[in-house]
């Protein structure tokens, strides 16, 4: 227990952002229960989002930079956002919300790799277990027919495993840009060219639900802006190994929102399986080189 006030605050801070991603899958299952397509909900998520970050900049400052690097984070946006946005909303439709958040969740591992290429990051033996953990974890879940209690999806896995690796994507992004430019700025240009990369696949129905309109704005605005938002308070009290360790509770709560709510459920193959990619994820963000 932290007796430290600001320390204490910073787990808070991250605990609520773990608890808002959580609940990307229940805000987008609902939105596909009112007839929403998967890359409709992820263009409102990064517009919706993407309005926030640039609102805020516009009040703080940040919005007004260079041409060609406005035009380069777009661009990374529609690989970064784009792709990873609507992957992950295929793969909760067609393998259900727990399997494509542990998919996701397999990030981590992407990022030791691109540490170890990209930044030439040495390769402990922690690592290699954490990957090992993590590759045969995924097998399992990917074999176990997923949360939905289905026969596998071949393209509900590859999206989920997309999705994990686009995210990935962001680490080494941020790495470079950060010196330069805030989060909110990044991330305003990045949710931009994701919204206008997912653009010709919305119909723009008039006839949406209320029920529909809420949760679109649930999740760009908490699930996106909310979350990233109170991550970077937490920053500012603890360390990132910290935070990351304490964020790891996203998948945990995220089954358990779609199992209590749709009785999404594992097999015991599924279990074992997120079990280890967890395990993976704990041993790569408590490694403090």
């Amino acid at each position: 227990m932290a007796k430290d006030p600001k320390q204490m605050t910073g787990y808070l801070y991250v605990l609520a952002a773990a608890v808002l991603w959580s609940l990307i899958g229940p805000f987008s299952k609902i939105c596909m229960e009112e007839g929403l397509a998967p890359l409709e909900v992820a263009f409102w998520r990064a517009l919706l989002g993407g309005i926030c970050f640039f609102a805020q900049t516009g009040i703080c400052g940040g919005a007004r930079i260079p041409v060609k690097h406005a035009l380069f984070f777009c661009l990374f946006g529609v690989l970064s956002i784009s792709v990873f946005f609507s992957s992950l909303q295929i793969s909760i439709q067609l393998s259900g919300a727990a399997m494509a958040m542990v998919l996701l969740y397999t990030a981590p591992a992407w990022v030791a790799v691109f540490s170890r290429i990209l930044f030439h990051e040495s390769f402990s033996s922690r690592k290699g277990i954490a990957l090992g953990l993590a590759l045969f974890g995924t097998a399992l879940v990917c074999f176990s027919g997923g949360s939905l209690n289905a026969e596998p999806s071949v393209l509900g896995i590859v999206c989920g495993l997309i999705s994990g690796l686009c995210y990935a994507s962001h680490f080494p992004f941020y790495v470079w840009w950060q010196p330069r430019y805030s989060t909110a700025t990044l991330y305003a240009y990045m949710l931009l060219g994701g919204a206008l990369a997912l653009f010709p696949f919305v119909d723009f129905a008039p006839t949406r639900s209320w029920t529909a309109w809420a949760n679109l704005l649930a999740l760009g605005v908490v699930t996106n802006y909310g979350a990233y938002l109170a991550y970077g308070r937490s920053l500012q009290s603890i360390n990132q190994v910290k935070a990351a360790i304490i964020g790891n509770i996203e998948p945990v709560l995220a089954t358990f929102w779609v199992w209590l709510f749709w009785n999404e459920n594992f097999s015991a193959y599924g279990w074992a399986g997120s079990a280890l990619v967890i395990s993976a994820v704990f041993l790569l963000t408590a490694d403090r080189s």
